[in-house]
């Protein structure tokens, strides 16, 4: 036989469907719940069960579940009293015995609050039932929130210059909720894809706002090219986005980890360089005008190194690596150091000769740096080597 805290139990798992049937105005009550199959031949647990049924009934406490009674006669006990049918028939009923009542009252209100400032929220309210409940106490500035961006979908400002008046850090903190009901209530089009996205910027992208982004360090090789695009200095850094307006086609870049690299990197006619910094290269698969590019990369000759090539090449295919090559290797090898290795072995955009190194430094768990490689060297792979390779104009 049911008793009373699993009369609860059901109650309250029926709680999402209360709220929705008072959003769509539908009815809910009665409820009706089996009593259950009586004790069998134990007339004192018969006995029991019954009488805790009752002591916590609305017959009892007057607010809660009805028990339905039937006489039955029983082949050992005679005539009994048994439970047939537990009923909830009022709203007022349901919430005392779920313990709810304060938080539907103001559950009413915010219902009725977003129904009226933001009526094309309709359908969410319907679906979204517990999300109102988390967030009361906040829906004055949730809505004023999405007021603004219903004036201005596409703001492109930071989030703290937003002339919403709420506090400061509203936004940031609350950015899962505000961002469903903006998805709820904005023209598709106005919302910016970032499937697959892998940063803490998503909200922003979004929803075309401002954000502190990655910036990338650039370097002239070539004074020449310096003057020929207006640039009043030849050591610059920019955000990402400003190097997506910029356009370099057809200029030969070098990218390399290591910003004493950078800084000691020898004239190139047509040449400019780029601090790498690791993975954070990625930043780069955004800039389209790259794709018209010569470029190289220059990393530590490690497992690492090796693997942000991969990285860079399955962006840009005609990637051209410089200085990580068995010759080089050789060269230096009195400066390698130790280093554990680490993740797996395979990767897909390395030449033979490239994977070769990369299986020797992965088996042998070795490193050299790039900056362990000589100055002079360096100058000579660039300005003799390269230029038979024709990367670069042999007259300049």
């Amino acid at each position: 036989m049911i008793n009373p805290s699993q009369i609860k139990q059901k109650a309250e798992s029926l709680y999402p469907q209360f709220l929705r049937t008072t959003i769509s105005n539908e009815p809910f009550f009665p409820q009706v719940f089996s009593a259950g199959k009586r004790p069998d031949n134990n007339f004192i647990a018969l006995r029991e069960a019954v009488n805790q049924l009752l002591s916590e009934s609305k017959q009892k406490l007057g607010y809660g579940y009805i028990v339905e009674l039937k006489t039955l006669k029983t082949r050992k006990f005679g005539k009994q009293s048994i439970p047939q049918i537990i009923r909830i028939e009022t709203e007022v009923d349901y919430l005392k015995l779920i313990k709810k009542e304060k938080e539907f009252v103001q559950f009413q209100v915010d219902v009725e609050l977003i129904r009226l400032e933001i009526p094309e929220l309709e359908t969410w309210l319907y679906q979204n039932p517990f999300k109102i409940i988390k967030f009361a106490g906040l829906w004055v500035d949730l809505i004023k929130v999405c007021h603004y961006f219903q004036a201005n979908p596409r703001p492109h400002l930071y989030m703290r210059e937003l002339p919403i008046k709420v506090h400061t850090k509203f936004i940031e903190h609350n950015e899962a909720i505000i961002c469903n009901l903006l998805e709820a209530i904005l023209p598709p089009e106005v919302i910016q894809a970032t499937e697959g996205e892998k940063n803490n910027r998503i909200f922003e992208k979004r929803f075309s706002l401002r954000y502190s982004e990655p910036v990338i360090r650039l370097r002239f090789l070539d004074k020449a090219l310096q003057t020929q695009y207006n640039f009043p200095v030849s050591d610059f850094s920019t955000s990402i986005s400003e190097l997506k307006q910029l356009n370099f086609k057809e200029c030969c870049l070098i990218i390399t980890e290591n910003s004493m690299n950078l800084l000691t990197l020898p004239y190139l006619p047509n040449s400019l360089a780029i601090f790498g910094s690791g993975y954070a290269i990625q930043v780069l698969k955004s800039v389209d005008w790259l794709n018209y590019c010569r470029i190289l990369y220059w990393g530590d000759l490690d497992v690492d190194g090796f693997r942000i090539l991969s990285q860079l090449r399955s962006y840009f295919p005609h990637t051209i690596s410089i200085m990580m090559d068995q010759e080089t290797f050789n060269n230096f090898e009195q400066f390698t150091v130790d280093v554990p290795s680490s993740d797996s072995k395979s990767l897909l955009h390395l030449t033979e000769e490239e994977y070769l190194l990369f299986s020797y430094l992965y088996d042998n768990e070795k490193r050299l740096e790039q900056e362990h490689i000589s100055q002079d060297y360096v100058n000579r792979y660039l300005l003799n080597v390269l230029q038979q390779k024709r990367l670069f104009p042999k007259n300049d």
